[in-house]
């Protein structure tokens, strides 16, 4: 059997709105000696390198490494949807578990500019074509409309319709993401807000309003992997192994079934839980704390039942029982999650992977999660890819 990587460093700066943050090259270099000296070892001995954007040019990773250092390693720039800066992450643990590399690093950074996310090139064919022609199926749907938040309202109405979920169940997911940020010193959205404030907030479409979708951030974050004999070599002390991880795409059944919730990545999502559950031998109740891709609140919900953190058609419940928080069964997002935390967007996965990786430490804080042994990463991209990490402590 292959030996297991380890997350040797992490590094992540506070996020913030577009327009308050450093240049991006300027972030990323940041997060990465971050990540180094909390590792405790230089870029010299770094052997392959991933940094993932969505809105910087080609070679920007380059760029942003080589103000740490020009030594010569291969350097991957990695652009998948929501799910870059995890699709970084699983290439440098992929490295590292195959034998290519012995000390790898992700980085992720955007710089992002304020407003619903658009498409970048209108001079030719948009992408998520087969997802788009899904979204037509909406009641509602609105071509020139924000596509996003249309498509996890959609969500919504399709989890309300099949289940009868009231719309404050949904808005109790954002009280929920506030309360845990309040104790995160890197989030962006620190101020507790009420039900009544998340309800009365501006209606976006279906269930989700102003308060249940996540803000354009600008931030980094990053990780160095490296394996066991890497770590005995250096004298690390690297206490966090990836245990599991998978990658997935769309397959047939995403499409065509009339339903938002196939359309968006809860099949994707589910495949690489239920392969990382399988390869580590551990279920949903060895998991203690979570870190899931909660854009909007309508995706948090469904990515309960994904997971498998609950029963199918249970996510209601799950959530006023107390279910997702401390004191629950799951500890789910307690960075505040891309709602509160921010979500600058190839930065995302390995802000996850910061938070988990304190957690296993148990260098959380005050919301350091009691008894942490095992955590559960999601992370997802419309187009689509979705990535499930499994960590565990040494």
């Amino acid at each position: 059997m292959r030996s297991k990587p380890l997350v040797a460093g992490v590094g992540m700066i506070p996020f913030t709105k577009p327009g308050q943050s450093e240049d991006w090259d300027v972030m990323a270099e940041k997060a990465i000696r971050m990540a180094l000296s909390d590792a405790g070892i230089g870029y010299d001995l770094v052997q392959a390198a991933y940094a993932g954007f969505m809105y910087a040019d080609s070679t920007a990773g380059q760029s942003a490494f080589y103000r740490v250092g020009v030594t010569g390693i291969p350097i991957v720039n990695v652009n998948n949807n929501c799910a870059t800066g995890s699709t970084a992450l699983y290439l440098a643990r992929q490295i590292v578990e195959l034998g290519g590399a012995d000390c790898a690093i992700a980085v992720g950074f955007e710089q992002m500019l304020p407003g619903a996310l658009g498409w970048i090139f209108n001079d030719r064919k948009a992408v998520l074509e087969k997802h788009t022609e899904e979204s037509q199926s909406i009641p509602g749907w609105d071509p020139n409309g924000p596509m996003a938040v249309q498509q996890f309202g959609g969500v919504g109405m399709d989890y309300q319709k099949r289940y009868g979920a009231k719309d404050e169940t949904f808005a109790q997911i954002s009280v929920k993401a506030r309360r845990h940020a309040a104790n995160n010193p890197l989030a962006l959205f620190r101020t507790p807000i009420t039900l009544e404030e998340v309800m009365a907030a501006k209606q976006l479409f279906g269930p989700v309003t102003r308060l249940q979708a996540c803000a354009p951030t600008c931030g980094a974050a990053a990780a160095v992997i490296v394996s066991p004999k890497f770590a005995a070599k250096h004298g690390l002390s690297a206490v966090v192994e990836i245990k599991a991880q998978a990658m997935t795409s769309d397959t047939d059944a995403s499409f065509g079934t009339g339903s938002m919730i196939d359309a968006i990545g809860y099949g994707i999502s589910q495949s690489a839980a239920d392969q990382v559950y399988e390869e580590a031998g551990l279920g949903p109740n060895d998991i203690q704390v979570v870190e899931l891709h909660d854009c909007f609140t309508p995706n948090e919900l469904i990515m309960y039942e994904a997971l498998r953190l609950c029963p199918e058609g249970q996510a209601e419940r799950y959530i006023w029982d107390g279910d997702n928080s401390y004191g629950g069964k799951h500890v789910v997002n307690p960075s505040g999650g891309l709602l509160s935390k921010g979500h600058p967007l190839g930065a995302t996965g390995l802000a996850q992977c910061y938070e988990l990786t304190q957690q296993l430490r148990g260098n959380a804080e005050a919301r350091q999660v009691d008894g942490a042994r095992h955590a559960l990463q999601h992370n997802l991209g419309l187009g689509s890819a979705g990535v499930v990490t499994l960590y565990g402590r040494v």
